[in-house]
């Protein structure tokens, strides 16, 4: 297994690093996300479903479910795959056969210290070094992480977990990896550029939808 400094700069920090924020977040809308409780994504590999807890994480939740309902999570990736830790996506798709990242959201306040823990199951926000940064990519622990819960580097908010299709996640974990050139976007400028990274999948792990039920 690798170091656990290893882990965290080379699966969570890097690729949420140059994301591009849009000018405004849409206004939320309280009573619709009240009512949802799970969404389904449907993958190349399977389905899988996770229940949010909008209890312990409302900014979390209210931020995952803006991009639902606007579909952003369709046709993206998991571009990051590390079988002894976590698989990681939300921010990329494909273009021409290369991985690409979307524009996104303003980052939202980090809720590490929701009390929610990094467990196998477990669904949570990735982010760079800066603690509100988080956007769009989020992970799901594939083993107990606690080396990502408070008072841990501040913790990686927990927001959700798998409660249909743990057996679809964990066929995703066992896609062979290796290196790969992604292509980020500056967080200023938008400007795409490219960078290599670690661990990428050898074949396109897609997200084909991401509904709400």
């Amino acid at each position: 297994m690798k170091p656990f400094a290893t882990l965290l700069t080379l699966a969570l920090l890097p690729l949420t690093a140059f994301s591009q924020t849009a000018d405004e977040k849409p206004a939320p809308d309280a009573k619709a996300d009240a009512k949802v409780q799970k969404v389904r994504f449907k993958t190349n590999k399977g389905d899988f479903v996770i229940e949010l807890n909008a209890e312990k994480a409302p900014i979390t939740v209210e931020n995952f479910l803006g991009y639902v309902k606007k579909k952003h999570f369709d046709g993206t990736t998991f571009h990051r795959i590390i079988p002894s830790f976590m698989i990681q996506g939300g921010g990329f798709a494909l273009e021409d056969g290369k991985l690409v990242e979307k524009t996104t959201d303003k980052p939202i306040k980090n809720e590490g210290q929701n009390g929610l823990k990094n467990l196998r199951g477990t669904v949570a926000m990735a982010r760079t070094n800066d603690l509100n940064s988080a956007t769009c990519q989020f992970f799901v622990n594939v083993v107990d992480n606690a080396m990502l819960d408070y008072p841990n580097n501040g913790g990686y908010a927990v927001f959700g977990k798998v409660v249909e299709g743990m057996d679809v996640v964990d066929k995703i974990k066992a896609v062979p990896t290796g290196n790969a050139t992604l292509t980020m976007r500056h967080p200023v400028s938008g400007e795409k550029i490219n960078a290599p990274s670690q661990d990428v999948p050898n074949e396109p792990v897609v997200i084909e939808s991401a509904k709400a039920e």
